[in-house]
């Protein structure tokens, strides 16, 4: 890991997300989402889960945030492309 584990979660949340007692992975899901937006712009987000997978995932690879850690590794889901327009509608 490049990073100290306060530096890539520096509010706590994916830390006190392991800590709850009987948390669903739609809770994960949200405290990721939340995680993900306080980023600065241009961090390497996938990077950063790694390091946070190797602190926390390692020790409970059962957890609810450890599956949406995993899910979250391979970064922003992007567009394929332009989707729609005249020539979508069109067929052609």
């Amino acid at each position: 890991m490049s990073a100290p584990v306060d530096a890539l979660d520096p509010r706590g949340l994916i830390r006190e997300a392991y800590r709850i007692d009987g948390i669903e992975i739609a809770q994960c899901r949200t405290i990721f989402l939340d995680w993900a937006l306080s980023r600065p712009a241009g961090a390497d987000t996938a990077q950063e889960v790694a390091g946070l997978l190797a602190a926390y995932g390692a020790d409970a690879p059962d957890h609810p945030m450890t599956a949406v850690l995993r899910a979250g590794q391979g970064g922003a889901a992007r567009p394929a492309g332009r989707r729609g327009g005249r020539k979508a509608r069109r067929g052609g």
